[in-house]
């Protein structure tokens, strides 16, 4: 999945959506859809783009940049849930790499 704000695009939309696409490409990865969220006339920034997660069973979503999300930062809750591929710079945030919470308890291994 793709993932924009076009209030943090504006004009550049449209190179976003092309930047998106071609890292999924390059990414060997099947691009199922983009959401496009538009501050103006949307709930939530991220509703939209869980419930496409959940509907589409999405394993990894691609952003231009960490800007297109609240506070410049990716929400840690959707690291969790996939992975997370920014266009510039280019970084991946995997779920396998997410440290647990402080209060969790250490597992062993061999255990679940």
């Amino acid at each position: 999945m793709g993932y924009a704000r076009v209030d943090v695009s504006g004009l550049g939309l449209l190179w976003d959506q092309a930047q998106i696409r071609k890292v999924a490409a390059e990414l060997g990865l099947d691009f199922a859809d983009m959401v496009i969220y538009d501050p103006r006339f949307q709930r939530p920034p991220l509703a939209r783009l869980k419930a496409q997660v959940t509907r589409l069973d999405a394993e990894a979503v691609i952003v231009p940049s960490a800007a297109h999300f609240e506070g410049g930062e990716i929400p840690v809750d959707l690291i969790r849930r996939m992975d997370v591929v920014t266009v510039t710079p280019e970084e991946s945030y995997a779920r396998r790499n997410t440290p647990p919470w402080p209060d969790s308890p250490p597992t062993q291994a061999g255990r679940a």
